[in-house]
Formats: structure tokens, sequence, C-alpha cells
């Protein structure tokens, strides 16, 4: 234990209420609070949120009916070696952004863009014109063998298109996506992430408190 807390460690969560985006048309982030300690004997909140709300990893199930649900995974699925890439790409991490040969099979990439840089990620509002993963990276990043794939805002995908071709990629190759997770601090390089899901039963989705862990 000792070892693990002497070295650099980053929360790479954004924080429910305040920095966290809603997506349109999500349910948005509450806590009420229905008991209050002045009045009784302790304070007690209630929770309103989406199974993706702040930063929270996608499963299978999120976009196919027969697709892997979130207690299909094994614990040990959110805790894995990954690599944190910055893609200096404006508008999109295309495929010919990437040096996929540096991927590693089995482990997994996050992407580092101007939604941290920009602090998008962490603003509580929601902009349409984030970075997002296209689908010809999606198709590299399965290609490589790549077990979890990140990005530093709410979703992976363009807003608004009609075809979340993206998510359908990865998500047909049981890949683990990650978002909004808040990269504004962490430089490139190779990182113990542990992102663990609520465990909820039959879930496309869960909110995480994820970390990197640097080698």
């Amino acid at each position: 234990m000792n070892q693990i807390l002497e070295k650099k460690i980053y929360d790479i969560s954004v924080e429910l209420g305040t920095e966290s985006i809603d997506y349109p048309g999500d349910t948005p982030y509450s806590r009420n609070l229905i008991m209050n300690a002045g009045d009784s004997f302790c304070n007690l909140s209630r929770l309103e949120m989406s199974c993706h709300s702040g930063t929270h990893l996608d499963v299978p199930y999120h976009f196919y009916s027969e697709g892997k649900k979130l207690d299909e995974f094994a614990v040990t699925d959110f805790i894995k070696r990954v690599q944190v890439i910055e893609v200096t790409n404006p508008i999109e991490v295309s495929e010919t952004d990437v040096d996929w040969s540096k991927i590693r099979q089995g482990e997994g990439v996050l992407f580092k863009t101007r939604n941290s840089t920009e602090g998008l990620v962490n603003s509580g509002e929601f902009v349409a014109d984030f970075v997002y993963l296209s689908p010809g990276a999606a198709k590299r990043v399965n290609e490589c063998g790549a077990s979890l794939v990140g990005i530093d805002y709410i979703s992976i995908e363009k807003y608004g298109v009609e075809h979340f071709h993206s998510h359908l990629e990865v998500l047909g190759k049981d890949v683990i996506v990650l978002e909004a997770v808040n990269l504004s601090k962490v430089p490139e390089g190779y990182y113990t992430l542990m992102c663990l899901p609520l465990k909820l039963n039959g879930a496309d989705a869960s909110p995480v408190r994820a970390i990197l862990i640097a080698d």
C-alpha cells in the first residue's frame, strides 16, 4: 500500500453537481437534502441521476441488446495499464492523429484533447463542439487490441450524429468506454488506471471514481 501511496496519483474524475456535464436529453444530476440535522437527527440526501452522469463508463449493453452488461465484467477489468496520449487536433481524434503501434494489446488508451486543456470537461455546461473519437479512430482502437478507450468529455461520439458509429465499433468488441475524464493535469505516458463502477445489476453504464497512478 505504501508503495502505491508514494507514487503520483491523479484524480481524473469530475465533481458531480459542480463540474459535471449533463448530456442533452439525459437525466440531470441532482442531490436533494430530505432530512436536516438541524431539524432532525441527521442529514440525509437523495440522488437523482443517469448511469451516464459525470465521469462514467459504458459497457456493450449500452448499444447492444445482447451485449455484456456491467455485472458480467470482472472487477479487475476496471483496473488496468493505460496510456495517456495527447491529441492536438481541435475537432476530433482521427486515425491519423495517433501512432497506433504504441498501444499495446489488452491495455487501455485515454485521449487528452482541448476538452481538458480548455476546461470544457469540468465546466458544468454542455458544449456541442467538443473533440470526439472519429469512427476511423474507433476502428483502429479495435485493431490494436485495446481493452478500454477513454476521452475527456461526456461522450466519445460527435454530437448530433444520426448513427453512433464510434460507440458501436468499440462496444461491439467488448471494449470498455470511459467518458468525462479530466486529463488537464496529466502528462502523456503510462499509468495504472482504476475506474471502479457501482455494483449495478444489468446496467449499461455506471458513474466511477477514476484515478491514474503514475509508473
